[in-house]
Formats: structure tokens, C-alpha cells, sequence
């Protein structure tokens, strides 16, 4: 999703600071108040708007947007820090909202990874570490602590907070003010605290273009893992075994998330 915001000609506001060392793509621009990094990368298009700051080893793609005091490449919170540049790598078409935080890795050599086309909304913060695909929409005061890894097309909604390590599988939600510690399967919705998964996140399917039959095909799959007497192991076996030819993207995507999980199925 990007931002519309009028074409203009590099701009950085006499009052901004871009330290020596920040590179700056074309058409970047810079306002009142806002602070650039020395190790910071900026790429074609993006807005660093007033009172903003992109600091620490930062690579930015094309086109994004950081609100009024956002902070994007912050220090990692993470007490195992022991110093040296860890990074943070954004692609484009990002949104990053007011007082948004992201940042960098722990391990000197590591980055955080934030992929293309997100939106962070107001007070949602990605912690160190985080490894986030396209496509996800963080509401206001959610948060991902470290090492949470989320697909494409997540939606984490107002006030949730996923435990680190959780996994987060492409299209599906967090619902409002959840406390997730274990991973949700794509295409299923998870809500409560600690939070469990409820259903399929139908609407987030629709809206995404699934047809019918891969929606019923998802719920049929819920029901085997979430509303059978079956363990893990015996749920997948059976959904190898009775939905391997119904929409077998969706099951096969699924079975691979559910047997590969370390933290186990919210």
C-alpha cells in the first residue's frame, strides 16, 4: 500500500539532520525536525516526514513513509546485545505511522527484515530479529517481539502482542487485544489470552480474491486440526490422506506450517 504523496524534487529542510554518511536516493525527502543516520539508506521516493528518525544500519527501498516520530532502526531491546551494527532491511511501499518503532537485529551481522507493501500503524512496534513477509497490516499498539516471523498478508489487530518466536502464517489475524504465544496457521484467525485460533479468517480470504471453494477447503482443514479428537500428527496424517486433491495449495501450505511448528499451534 503507498502512500499518496505529491512528486517533488529531493528535498531536505534546512532544519532536518542528515548526517554524513545517510545516502539518499531521487525524490527523497527530508522534513523539519527529522534525523537521518550516518549508516542509513534511503531509496528512490521515500518520506522522512517531520520530528521522524531513521537511524543504526538501515537499507530502505523505494517509496516509503515515515510519519511524525516514528523511529525506524532503533536499538535492539534485546539485553544480549553486545554492540557492533546489527541491520534493518525494509523493501517498498512501506507505511510506517506515528511513533512507530522497528528495529534492528541483535547479532552484529544480523537484520531485521520487513518486506514490501506493509502498514504499521500509530504505536505498533517490530522488534529485533523479526523476519516480516508483504502484505501485513499491524493496528495501533500491536506488537511483535523478537524473532517473530510473519508471511504475507497477516493482519495483527489494535492492541495484540505476539510472543517472540511465534510464527504467523500468510492470511491470518490476530484478533484485538490477543496475547498470542504459539503460531498460527495460515488462514486462520486467533483471538483471546492467550489467544487460540477460532475459525478461518473467511473475510480476510474474500477480501484477498480466494474463491468459495478454497475458503470451504480452509475450513475444512480448521475442523480436522481444531475440532477433532486428533493429536498434531494424526490431524495431519488425515488431511494427507482425505484433502490432498481439495485446492492443494491451501492443505499443503497448512500441513507444512502445522508439522514444522517448534512452538505449537495457537
Amino acid at each position: 500500500m503507498r502512500e499518496k504523496i505529491p512528486e517533488v524534487a529531493v528535498s531536505i529542510h534546512p532544519q532536518a539532520i542528515v548526517e554524513e554518511g545517510a545516502e539518499l536516493g531521487e525524490d527523497v525527502v527530508v522534513e523539519a525536525f527529522s534525523m537521518v543516520g550516518p549508516k542509513a539508506k534511503l531509496g528512490d521516493g521515500c518520506r522522512v516526514l517531520h520530528h521522524a528518525t531513521v537511524e543504526g544500519r538501515v537499507d530502505m527501498g523505494r517509496n516509503n513513509v515515515v510519519h511524525p516520530y516514528a523511529l525506524i532502526g532503533g536499538v535492539t531491546h534485546d539485553l544480549k546485545y553486545e554492540g557492533g551494527e546489527p541491520g534493518l532491511r525494509i523493501g517498498d511501499d512501506n507505511v510506517f505511522r506515528e511513533y512507530v518503532t522497528a528495529h534492528v537485529a541483535t547479532g552484529a551481522d544480523d537484520e531485521t527484515i520487513i518486506g514490501s507493501g506493509n502498514v504499521f500503524l500509530a504505536y505498533s512496534h517490530v522488534a529485533h530479529d523479526c523476519v516480516i513477509g508483504n502484505h501485513l497490516v499491524m493496528s495501533s499498539h500491536s506488537a511483535l517481539a523478537g524473532h517473530v516471523e510473519g508471511a504475507d498478508h497477516v493482519n495483527v489487530a489494535w492492541g495484540a502482542g505476539v510472543h517472540q518466536f511465534c510464527r504467523l502464517g500468510r492470511h491470518c489475524m490476530v484478533s484485538a487485544c490477543s496475547k498470542l504465544v504459539q503460531d498460527v496457521p495460515p488462514f486462520m484467525l486467533a483471538d483471546g489470552s492467550p489467544a487460540e485460533v477460532r475459525s478461518i479468517n473467511k473475510v480476510g480470504m474474500e477480501r484477498s480474491g480466494f474463491s468459495g471453494d478454497e475458503v470451504e477447503t480452509a475450513r475444512g482443514v480448521f475442523k480436522v486440526l481444531y475440532k477433532s479428537d486428533l493429536n498434531r500428527s494424526q490431524a495431519i496424517e488425515r488431511l494427507e490422506n482425505e484433502f490432498s486433491a481439495a485446492s492443494p495449495d491451501i492443505v499443503g501450505e497448512i500441513i507444512e506450517f502445522a508439522r514444522s511448528s517448534e512452538r505449537g499451534l495457537a
